[in-house]
């Protein structure tokens, strides 16, 4: 339980974290360094004889209000978003294009009559919006790291374009390969009982999951 000379700084605290939105652990870090800042300076206050709640009221109107601090703070999580969002896009895109041919290799109708021209271009197109998600991924990464080093206001357009493109690859990339696996199903009535199809099905659902949570995150961040 927080002491009752805490409660000023406690409340500041909350108002701050219901504003923001961003990744929790980095969040949490900011919460975490702005209350210790916070505590500080009220010690340092009541060491030179002020009151305990006068000392509270000082160190947060020298901390700031949540109209001074939440721009830079919102910006840094919204970096951290695009950060996980890339991260997670590379590995999952990577993972895709190094993988993605190995729930046909061996399959029954492998030898078979050619599919359908358009199915071929769907199945062309899949490879390329992944191989696209890599690359965005990748620029999305740098955009972070520059960032980093030096906040520049152009940057804040760079990173808003890449966390768009990486959403509509994704979206993009959920309709083509949902419409490639149910056409799959529709061509070939032994892919019903090819087991890569459906493990496969199963780690790409769960990958889209992750993606979809990671965009949702980003885009939240964003917004505020």
């Amino acid at each position: 339980m927080p002491r009752c000379e805490d409660v000023l700084v406690d409340e500041h605290l909350r108002e701050l974290a219901a504003r923001l939105q961003g990744p929790a652990r980095l969040k949490t870090d900011l919460l975490t360094e702005a209350r210790h800042g916070l505590l500080d300076a009220v010690e340092a206050y009541q060491e030179s004889g002020v009151p305990p709640t006068e000392a509270q009221r000082r160190a947060v109107a020298e901390f700031g209000s949540p109209a001074q601090l939440l721009p830079s703070w919102q910006s840094e999580l919204a970096v951290g978003a695009l950060r996980g969002l890339s991260l997670r896009m590379f590995a999952v895109a990577g993972v895709g294009i190094a993988a993605g041919d190995l729930t046909w290799r061996g399959a029954s109708w492998s030898d078979g009559p050619r599919p359908p021209a358009g199915y071929v271009l769907l199945s062309h197109s899949v490879d390329w919006i992944w191989m696209g998600t890599l690359l965005v991924a990748v620029a999305g990464l740098l955009v972070v790291a520059v960032s980093a080093r030096s906040p520049r206001p152009g940057l804040a357009v760079a990173q808003r374009a890449v966390g768009a493109g990486l959403t509509g690859l994704l979206a993009l990339g959920m309709v083509a390969g949902c419409a490639l696996f149910t056409w799959s199903l529709n061509l070939w009535d032994e892919a019903l009982r090819w087991p890569p199809m459906f493990i496969g099905a199963v780690l790409v659902g769960g990958a889209y999951f992750s993606l979809t949570r990671a965009t949702r995150g980003w885009l939240l961040a964003v917004a505020r």
